[in-house]
């Protein structure tokens, strides 16, 4: 588990050499951040914590500085450290412009929510500097802000209230907040009873529709389905161009970070080390993720779910059941996902794999619930295989993101980008010709006259 430590110095508004003119030079700036930093200590709280507190304390009581701001790491959560301490962020500046929307992208535990969750006021920061004009109105998590015991229509007036809205403000919003998000049948169910996708529709219509001057939207979009996802997309572009509010948007899906932002920041260990353009932002950040090598998936850290089954290695085969490295357009490729139980069976299990492009475009989908059903019973650790017949795809590499859950314990293992897969050119048609296009995939047609 991760515990924020005391902070040592409450966030400043201004510094004794700063005034609110240096901070808001240009006046259209709405969110100015200047040296952000966030530490953590890592582990439980046990007699150490006391010993770290009053030690802490002491130094600032006789005027020293925290002796364990010079103790700590890099956010790296691929390989284990030596420090009880790491800087999840570190030295972050940037400023936001109003009507503006900016995307930030980064892998799992780059210190993307940490960011959006000092700016929404949830956490404190260790050190630096913030400013914002206007109201924040903040989707972080599934039914952040919900109270479960409360239907929908009660956490609509109570949401509107935390952020500021009068009654009458909510009424008069309160019809178009329920379309939007669909749950006019189950509006006073509730929101226990709500499933997540319910969660974050009815979540995120609130916030965007009761007027904040800045909407920050973290990757809890990915929960909706696709339909959903469009209207939350085009709801952000309407509330930045049309209403001239600011937007900050945390995604992987780099097409829709593309579409939307008008410039985009990068995170990687808790550093900022790109502030610029969409499209030289996500070519930075796509080419950085090649360089880097293949950590093996059983020491990846930055994965989501609850641990009760775990996916530890995805393997290769061909139609002969010999492990290929590399497949061919056309053939037949059968894929094992390894995994391992935490320590009981589990039921009615599912399975989901992503394909992506090199721009983290999902081509296709593979769920054994689509094609079938859910695996009844995982007694053991072992693997399960997927065959995939007549591969549509074109040579050059791709990626593969795993989702293992089962609908009434929810998601038991999540990693993004798992494995890579390579595929070669082949004779997809059979005709003796390989084609020469490269975008998209492959389709088994024929033609007649």
């Amino acid at each position: 588990m991760i515990f924020p430590i005391i902070s040592p110095r409450k966030i400043n508004l201004f510094t004794k050499t700063q005034s609110k003119q240096q901070l808001f030079m240009n006046p259209s700036t709405v969110i100015h951040v200047e040296q952000l930093s966030k530490q953590y200590r890592l582990g439980q709280v046990g007699r150490k914590t006391l010993h770290d507190d009053v030690n802490r304390l002491m130094h600032r009581l006789i005027g020293k500085s925290d002796p364990y701001l010079k103790i700590g790491e890099e956010n790296d959560r691929t390989f284990k450290g030596n420090s009880e301490y790491v800087w999840a962020l570190r030295d972050i500046n940037f400023s936001v412009q109003h009507g503006e929307i900016l995307g930030i992208i980064g892998r799992n535990g780059a210190g993307k929510s940490t960011l959006l969750k000092i700016l929404s006021k949830v956490t404190s920061p260790t050190l630096g500097n913030i400013k914002i004009k206007g109201s924040i109105a903040a989707l972080l998590e599934v039914g952040t802000g919900f109270h479960p015991e409360l239907s929908g229509r009660d956490n609509i007036f109570l949401n509107g209230a935390i952020l500021g809205m009068t009654k009458k403000e909510i009424r008069r919003k309160f019809d178009e907040i329920v379309s939007f998000a669909g749950v006019e049948r189950y509006i006073d169910t509730p929101v226990k009873r709500y499933s997540s996708g319910m969660y974050v529709r009815l979540a995120f219509s609130v916030a965007a529709h009761l007027e904040p001057d800045i909407l920050i939207v973290d990757e809890v979009l990915a929960v909706g389905d696709a339909e959903f996802q469009k209207k939350c997309l085009g709801k952000m572009k309407d509330v930045s161009e049309k209403e001239g509010r600011t937007v900050l948007f945390v995604s992987h899906n780099m097409p829709a970070i593309l579409n939307l932002c008008s410039h985009v920041m990068i995170l990687e260990n808790g550093k900022k080390t790109f502030n610029g353009l969409p499209e030289n932002g996500i070519s930075t950040y796509l080419h950085s993720k090649k360089e880097e090598p293949e950590t093996p998936l059983h020491n990846r850290t930055d994965r989501k779910g609850n641990g009760l089954l775990r996916c530890t290695d995805i393997r290769f085969f061909n139609d002969k059941l010999l492990p290929v490295a590399s497949v061919k357009s056309g053939d037949d490729v059968m894929i094992q996902v390894h995994y391992t139980l935490k320590d009981k069976p589990l039921r009615n299990v599912y399975f989901r794999i992503q394909i992506l492009d090199a721009n983290e475009q999902i081509l296709f989908t593979i769920n054994n619930g689509h094609s079938g059903s859910a695996f009844p019973l995982l007694a053991q650790d072992g693997f399960v295989t997927c065959t995939l017949y007549k591969i549509p795809l074109f040579g050059g590499d791709y990626l593969i993101s795993t989702l293992i859950y089962s609908e009434e314990a929810g998601t038991f293992d999540q990693v993004e980008f798992a494995k890579k897969l390579t595929v070669v050119d082949g004779d997809y048609f059979g005709t003796g010709k390989i084609p020469v296009i490269r975008k998209g995939v492959l389709t088994n047609y024929s033609w007649s006259q």
